[in-house]
């Protein structure tokens, strides 16, 4: 039988490939091909990940390569749909590494829960493979970093899964808040409504058939498997989710991040709890997480057990000096200070438009627009939000070193701990 690959193992063959492309010449996708020739991709989680298959194959000269995923049933359903799209069959395995071990493979596209996205992206990056990583892309303020060093030590392109940076509306919509359309912006506000349910009390019981929970675990530090984890309700666990603020929050407050004109705040603030159900749930469902970044306030409000349908609410406002800016889809509704709508635009959306993004900038050398160092620097105020809720205080940031400020119980936050061999390596 074949000795089993360990982290090490793997990561030291990729250098030594990396090492001998870079001896040798260009990447692989540039010497094998011209750059307006086929992509070849690894698709790893197939809950999201069916989105990225089915976007991805609306494009032109790309094949799907692989599917990759923890569960067979999934498994199943992506070699289907991905083979409903395209002639050729992919392959199916349940380990990524097998993954970035094919020479073939150009890019992984990571759809898998929270606490893989900077471990694969890294692993990826080792192996010389480009890298479109779903939010929030980090668990921790810690492998934020580690992702960005990696794309930059091994010059591979990695995208955050942040659509909206490609949506033409709402990047004319950034063009006119820095045009000052509604004057200077002193705040903006962001919010996130649904009706989740309970996930009530998970009980211990055998792993079920087809699922190598292993591997799902990956990473983390192991834990007994219960009945109300996979796959979705890791989400409410800190062990492998960030809760609501790092599930829906990456979206709203890369926007006001992005039209504010700023990049990390000075204090955090984030107050609530979780007031709908006595369940496993760890995170809380309700919240108002603020940022002063010093010249502007962001504020980012979610109410995750209750709709508010009756309120309306868009999901970002910019309120400035001389009016408001809206949005609420692909959109954007400009009002004057007495709010008289003076200017509306619409636009494309979904994801296929990011992911054209993203390969046109292997093949060419296109500007990505959600690039893995801009988009950390979002989930940043996700994870300093994390923070600010866990230790019930104000977090004091210095935007210079991007370092929490004399609080040591914050700064255990700042990293996880990893299931032996695991810890991510650049």
């Amino acid at each position: 039988m074949k000795a089993p690959i360990t982290r090490r193992r793997f990561v030291k063959r990729a250098a030594t490939a990396t090492a001998l492309a870079a001896a040798f010449g260009a990447p692989a996708i540039l010497r094998s091909q011209s750059p307006s020739e086929r992509i070849v991709i690894g698709v790893m989680g197939l809950g999201r990940g069916l989105d990225h298959v089915r976007s991805s194959l609306t494009l032109k000269n790309l094949e799907v390569g692989y599917v990759c995923d923890v569960d067979d049933s999934r498994l199943a359903r992506g070699v289907k749909t991905t083979s409903e799209k395209q002639e050729k069959t992919p392959k199916a395995v349940k380990d990524v590494r097998q993954v970035l071990e094919d020479k073939d493979i150009d890019a992984l596209f990571i759809a898998a829960p929270n606490h893989w996205h900077a471990p694969a992206t890294i692993l990826a990056c080792s192996a010389g493979k480009h890298v479109y990583v779903e939010k929030p892309a980090s668990h921790n303020p810690w492998e934020a970093e580690m992702m960005v060093q990696a794309a930059r030590k091994n010059n591979r392109k990695v995208q955050m899964g942040n659509q909206r940076r490609s949506w033409p509306a709402i990047i004319e919509a950034m063009e006119k808040l820095r045009s000052g359309a509604i004057g200077r912006v002193t705040s903006a506000r962001g919010w996130y409504n649904n009706q989740r349910g309970s996930i009530g009390r998970g009980k211990p019981a055998p792993i079920p058939e087809g699922l190598d929970y292993s591997a799902w675990q990956g990473p983390a530090p192991e834990r007994p498997y219960v009945d109300n984890l996979v796959h979705y309700n890791w989400h409410w666990r800190w062990h492998w989710g960030g809760g609501e603020l790092a599930n829906n929050g990456p979206h709203a407050l890369d926007l006001i991040r992005w039209g504010l004109g700023v990049e990390y705040p000075q204090k955090v603030t984030c107050n609530g709890g979780r007031y709908h159900f006595d369940d496993d749930q760890q995170t809380p469902d309700t919240i108002l997480a603020t940022y002063d970044f010093g010249t502007s306030v962001g504020i980012w409000d979610s109410s995750s057990c209750h709709p508010r349908s009756n309120e309306k609410l868009p999901f970002v406002a910019f309120y400035g000096e001389g009016g408001s800016l809206v949005n609420f889809g692909t959109d954007y509704v400009i009002y004057d200070i007495k709010g008289k709508e003076v200017a509306r635009q619409n636009g494309p959306g979904g994801e296929a438009i990011h992911i054209q993004n993203f390969l046109d900038a292997i093949r060419n050398g296109t500007k990505l627009n959600a690039e893995i160092e801009d988009g950390q620097k979002s989930v940043m105020l996700c994870h300093l939000g994390n923070i600010a809720y866990r230790t019930g205080r104000t977090i004091h940031f210095n935007p210079k070193d991007r370092r929490i400020k004399e609080d040591a119980e914050a700064e255990l936050l700042w990293k996880r701990d990893y299931r032996p061999g695991w810890e991510p390596k650049v």
